[in-house]
């Protein structure tokens, strides 16, 4: 790995995954992470735009799932070179989900792992980039879709997935992915919205 854990890296860990812990979040976070929950709000929202606003819109979504793709691959490019372990496989006492349960490494967990894929969170890219992009689709949403990625990035830490420099560097990532589908979008609608009208 490229980098050591940071000492205010790890206390943050530390004290979203073992500290600030409710019963509610127990039962909301995993629901919060999880991407098959995504896709289906997703469907719901394309189902209810087509039928309000017709084939524009269409075109938003494909552009949405166009920078998500591209940003989970630019995560998973990076996880390869980076190879940093996740917590739940390094750090002892680490809560998490498995098998639809919780669970806690002991006290005497020894990581054993040398390779891993917790740096950045693919979550966190994919979710900001569709929170940015629909931000600029969509004016009228204002700044809520925001509300997503903050979400989903304090889900990743509390579940023992991410390190939050992990959530970190995957929000960077989708507000660099979100620009770069935005200029190429904005200069083939400005090509096409030309040739029309000229």
């Amino acid at each position: 790995m490229f980098f050591s854990t940071l000492p205010f890296d790890l206390h943050l860990f530390l004290l979203i995954n073992q500290q600030w812990r409710l019963e509610i979040l127990d039962v909301l976070m995993p629901i919060f992470s999880s991407m098959a929950v995504l896709l289906i709000l997703l469907g719901i929202a394309i189902v209810f735009a087509l039928f309000k606003g017709g084939k524009k819109h269409g075109i938003y979504f494909i552009i949405l799932f166009v920078a998500m793709g591209m940003a989970d691959f630019s995560t998973k490019i990076i996880k390869a070179d980076v190879s940093r372990v996740r917590p739940l496989n390094a750090i002892a006492g680490t809560n998490f989900v498995e098998d639809g349960a919780w669970q806690t490494r002991p006290a005497n967990f020894i990581q054993t792992k040398e390779r891993g894929t917790s740096y950045p969170s693919a979550h966190c890219a994919n979710t900001m980039s569709l929170a940015l992009l629909a931000m600029l689709l969509w004016p009228a949403l204002k700044k809520w879709p925001l509300l997503l990625p903050l979400v989903v990035g304090y889900s990743r830490v509390y579940l023992g997935k991410h390190y939050p420099t992990d959530v970190m560097a995957g929000w960077l990532t989708g507000v660099v992915v979100a620009g770069l589908v935005w200029l190429v979008w904005e200069s083939i609608h400005r090509r096409y919205f030309q040739s029309h009208i000229g």
